[in-house]
């Protein structure tokens, strides 16, 4: 970890709460980590997830019961779960160069320190069940609160971004060795047993649950399976999977076929508009603009292979290459995969969604060091197609050729980009040309 890049980080956190907390009237503010939650009747948890809000303060996978108290003025108090547990993991201080910028305390309860604040406390994070025992009153998750700090954490510090830059070196040695898995005709489960060792995590442990599709399958956009049976022949393997480092996600697509032919150039093309559409990112530029110049790039590709005979305006006014790439082009990301504020115009919590494209989570003006996901596709979706041909009699589409072309499911790529002053720097192609 660069020391100095989390100390800047941090110092821009304590600037951002300490305008947060005057603007909302506010004297200190907890932040919780969360707990495990149990299952029903058995005595093991549910994979943990920390919360966002707590984890981006500090530089390690925070545990369980951790807390984060901020008082303006004051250095950050860290109070970790210091818990005796023969059954499980004891949690260890935590440590290094960093912990010198807090307060690290030793926590077994909240009564241990909650009952210490003093004057209007907001409270971040879900409601600790013990809250109510301390009879001390905080304004739990308080909206305008949440929503001014929810809108300036799509402005990613140097440290967030290299967490996110090393998270798509991680999963770029994940996809690779899943290539190479779908090459030797492995199946779904093998494929994505390759692409867990390789990026070094386990299933709990990834930013989502990891896509591994062969096939048509790869036209369900969020496939859930991993089939342990391998299919008779493998045409097309579209893995969407990502890593996290310091709870920072990386989200990464690509798609893989052995076809020599059309489904082969069909994924050159569509390699390059993404390409295309990388290169527009900018400052000032909507992702509604991408969305668009998305769309008729995909109707361009439709016309060029021969899969529809109308122009590309045309295309546009009936809605056919929506049939085809039928998701948003990108949305923020960070501690969260979908990171918050996507929608967010303000910090006040004004919201915008596009009503062209309901699907699009991103509708801000891009600015500088927002990290985004840039990810076109062209899938054949059964029932997409049906639903155009019932509304649009004259779709121009050639169903023959689409008939040839359903089984290999579809193409997806997609990248990470940190938009900079002029343009954009491409976190996921770095760390593939680094495996070179």
């Amino acid at each position: 970890m660069n020391t100095e890049m989390y100390i800047a980080h941090l110092k821009a956190l304590v600037d951002r709460y300490e305008q947060a907390l005057n603007t909302h009237g506010y004297d200190c503010v907890v932040i919780s980590s969360g707990s495990l939650a149990m299952v029903a009747e058995d005595d093991r948890a549910y994979p943990y997830n920390p919360r966002p809000f707590a984890q981006q303060w500090v530089p390690y996978d925070i545990d369980p019961d951790t807390f984060i108290v901020f008082t303006p003025g004051d250095k950050p108090r860290l109070l970790w779960p210091a818990r005796a547990d023969f059954w499980h993991l004891t949690p260890q201080a935590p440590g290094g160069e960093w912990a010198g910028y807090w307060s690290v305390e030793a926590a077994t309860g909240l009564d241990d320190w909650l009952p210490k604040l003093t004057g209007r406390i907001a409270w971040i994070g879900p409601r600790h069940p013990a809250l109510a025992e301390q009879g001390v009153q905080v304004d739990i998750d308080p909206a305008g609160l949440k929503a001014e700090l929810s809108y300036y954490r799509a402005y990613k510090t140097d440290f967030e971004i290299e967490c996110m830059a090393q998270a798509n070196r991680k999963a770029v040695a994940g996809h690779q060795a899943a290539r190479d898995a779908f090459l030797r005709g492995a199946s779904e489960a093998e494929i994505y047993r390759d692409y867990l060792a390789a990026s070094e995590q386990l299933e709990s442990q990834e930013p989502y649950s990891g896509i591994i599709a062969l096939n048509e399958a790869a036209a369900t956009l969020h496939y859930e399976r991993r089939r342990f049976t391998p299919p008779a022949e493998h045409r097309t393997l579209l893995i969407d999977a990502g890593a996290r480092v310091n709870g920072y996600a990386s989200d990464i697509t690509r798609t893989h076929t052995t076809d020599g032919g059309l489904f082969a150039d069909l994924r050159l093309g569509l390699d390059a508009l993404q390409q295309t559409l990388n290169a527009s990112v900018k400052p000032g530029v909507t992702m509604t603009e991408l969305q668009n110049q998305a769309l008729a790039g995909v109707a361009g590709l439709l016309r060029d292979h021969g899969l529809c005979r109308l122009p590309v305006e045309e295309q546009l006014a009936k809605r056919v290459p929506h049939a085809f790439f039928p998701h948003g082009l990108g949305h923020l990301l960070g501690l969260q995969v979908h990171d918050v504020g996507g929608h967010q115009q303000t910090p006040e919590g004004e919201t915008r969604a596009d009503d062209d494209n309901p699907f699009l989570r991103l509708t801000r003006t891009l600015e500088s060091s927002m990290v985004i996901t840039m990810e076109p596709g062209l899938y054949f979706i059964p029932m997409l197609l049906d639903r155009l041909m019932q509304r649009e009699p004259d779709h121009g589409l050639d169903l023959a050729l689409i008939e040839r072309l359903k089984p290999y499911g579809g193409i997806r790529i997609e990248d990470n980009l940190v938009v900079s002053a002029d343009g954009a720097r491409n976190l996921t192609r770095e760390a593939f040309k680094a495996q070179h």
